[in-house]
Order: C-alpha cells, then structure tokens, then sequence
C-alpha cells in the first residue's frame, strides 16, 4: 500500500500507471466527485488540431501539388 511522504507525494502503483498509460513527465489531474477521489490522466491538446480549418483555399490537394511541381 503507498504513503504520502512528507513532501505530500505518493508512488502510483505499476499496475495502474501501465493501465493508464503514465510515462516520465505525465501530467495527472485530482478530482473530487459525489464523495469519490478521481485521478484522471491529463491529455494535452493536439497543438496542429486547434489550426486545422483555418487555412481558407478553394483548390484541391492534387491542384496544389501540380502547381508547386510544376505541371
């Protein structure tokens, strides 16, 4: 069973950091819900997600292409 340490730290279990896919630098997010303590993983944003959209062009890919191939 893991102890908090004086500095308020605990180790998280193997088990459960493989199952929740916690590496080296995860970042993890404490709730409190309906009596319960959640730990939840925290997912970053997609940094190009949030761009996606934003470019406005009326060609095509394959337009695109040819013109920076030259054809």
């Amino acid at each position: 069973m893991p102890k908090i340490t004086r500095k308020g730290q605990v180790t998280i279990p193997k088990k459960i950091r493989e199952c929740m896919g916690l590496r080296l630098g995860s970042q993890v997010d404490f709730q409190i819900c309906q009596g319960k303590y959640i730990l939840r993983k925290v997912i970053k944003d997609d940094y190009l997600e949030k761009w996606a959209g934003h470019l406005k062009i009326d060609k095509t890919t394959d337009q695109i292409i040819r013109e920076l191939r030259g054809q």
